[in-house]
């Protein structure tokens, strides 16, 4: 027996069809380098099943760009970031996080369609040594009580 979800929960035709409009001006689809956009059937799909948690989030950020009706992707931007940064995250992030999984962007960007594991991603070795000036800067952050009891000499 499967869970259905809560219909209720699900954007409306009319939320999906402004969510696949604004993901489209976000990231137009390119000839040159022969990639969809985030508007693309698959990767649309890809969004509306992965929405998650962010459900609450698109749909106020939706709501917003559909009462102040920006014409472009700067102004979505805009509006969103001035009005309510956290929409406006959230809206990129649900976008993004689908259209970097599609397998198409992936090979365009030169990076192998597939999960990091098991195979893994062969990082490139790095002069540690750029770290010694963060490190010799000391700690910038607040212990938490517990943690204070464990670094006090004993």
């Amino acid at each position: 027996m499967s869970v259905r979800p809560d219909p209720s929960s699900q954007l409306t035709n009319e939320e999906q069809a402004l969510l696949r409009e604004i993901a489209g001006l976000m990231i137009p689809a390119s000839e040159t380098f022969s990639i969809p956009g985030a508007d693309d059937p698959l990767i649309h799909a890809d969004i509306l099943a992965s929405i998650g948690r962010d459900l609450g989030a698109v749909r106020d950020a939706l709501t917003l760009i559909q009462d102040l009706n920006p014409k472009n992707a700067a102004s979505v931007h805009g509006l969103l970031q001035s009005a309510r940064p956290d929409l406006c995250a959230s809206l990129i992030s649900v976008i993004t996080r689908c259209y970097y999984r599609d397998d198409r962007v992936m090979t365009s960007i030169g990076m192998a369609p597939r999960s990091p594991y098991p195979q893994g991603f062969t990082i490139e070795p790095s002069d540690f040594d750029l770290l010694e000036a963060v490190k010799a800067g000391g700690r910038r952050y607040r212990l938490l009580p517990e943690d204070e009891e464990k670094s006090k000499p004993g």
